[in-house]
């Protein structure tokens, strides 16, 4: 009796370098792994410009994790874990750096888990099922179409991501866990707009657009179909390319501790939003943080003007007051005051 053929192993994702054009949006994604405090990435644009593409890439691209062996929520260690979680094994494992869908139209409960009330009150025992959230700790939680998510689950997200921790109360009882992750947002614009709220808690914003030439397009074409139809091949030749940018944002993870950062630097970060109008004190914080990864990426000891220039219009675009007498755009707009502030 002939054997029936193995399986074909699982493709992995495309790989994040060969993603073509979108500098933007790609910088954005490696900031936020080089340090994730700076609250992740939302991306505005129209449909098939490569947004859940990046995304998908990004998670093979990250480094891995060390985790305790079957934790819902991938404590670094056994003290870490939750005492609902009845782990069975110490053992730290290595495993890839979770990256997490959320769906929409996607429940509550399965957002922040669910309380098992019947065996709560027959028997006395806390029982919990993890949600999304716990998945998504120490990782990302991506959601599609962001703009379209219900409004009661963005007020959850709102209150996990200020304070790093999922709370769930059922009938007088009550959960906790860790829940820190990188929101990475995507959605297109013409389909409805983002609650300032939720808005406000992404550190960096993009827009993609479909490339406007030949040659990108051709490009794009040309990579997708050697994907599709020579995919050991394709992989073999990019794959070299996704591990020199992991040692990279693994070398400036390290470096992030060691930068100098000048006090004119800090000087510059105020300024500059004091002339964009932006409310509060988060665009200095999320500007100076994404300008130190960027810094660190480089290679540089030292935080310079230059890397605010770059990353300036990703943190502050998406915090400025609405102006209906300017049609030019919030891009705009921090391009020229950047022009007369940062000159």
């Amino acid at each position: 009796m002939t054997k029936p053929p193995a399986p074909k192993p699982a493709r992995q994702p495309f790989p994040f370098s060969a993603i073509v054009g979108q500098a933007d949006m790609k910088t954005a994604m490696i900031l936020t792994a080089i340090d994730p405090g700076i609250g992740g990435v939302l991306v505005f644009g129209d449909r098939g410009t490569g947004k859940s593409t990046a995304v998908r890439a990004l998670a093979a691209l990250l480094p891995p994790i060390d985790a305790v062996e079957g934790c819902p929520i991938n404590a670094p260690h056994p003290d870490l874990c939750p005492p609902w979680a009845e782990i069975t094994s110490t053992r730290i494992v290595t495993k890839p750096t979770p990256v997490v869908d959320l769906p929409l139209g996607v429940t509550e409960d399965r957002v922040v888990g669910a309380l098992d009330i019947e065996r709560a009150l027959t028997r006395g025992e806390k029982a919990f099922e993890p949600g999304l959230l716990a998945r998504a700790n120490r990782g990302y939680l991506y959601i599609d179409e962001v703009n379209l998510l219900e409004d009661n689950i963005v007020d959850l997200l709102l209150d996990v991501a200020q304070s790093g921790e999922n709370v769930v109360e059922r009938e007088g009882l009550s959960i906790r866990h860790a829940a820190r992750f990188v929101l990475v947002g995507s959605g297109n614009p013409e389909e409805g707009e983002l609650r300032p709220q939720l808005l406000d808690r992404f550190g960096l914003s993009v827009e993609v657009t479909s490339p406007r030439d030949i040659e990108t397009r051709v490009e794009v074409i040309r990579r997708r179909d050697a994907y599709d139809n020579h995919y050991d091949k394709f992989m073999k030749t990019w794959r070299a390319e996704d591990s020199d940018l992991q040692a990279r944002i693994l070398a400036a993870r390290g470096a992030l501790s060691k930068l100098k950062t000048p006090g004119a630097v800090l000087h510059d970060c105020a300024a500059l939003c004091l002339a964009l109008g932006s409310d509060g004190l988060r665009g200095e914080l999320t500007l100076l943080r994404a300008a130190r990864a960027l810094a660190a990426f480089d290679g540089d000891a030292t935080v310079h003007r230059r890397h605010l220039r770059r990353v300036a219009p990703m943190v502050l675009s998406h915090r400025l007051r609405r102006d209906p007498l300017d049609e030019a755009g919030s891009g705009a707009r921090v391009a020229r005051v950047l022009a007369e502030v940062l000159p």
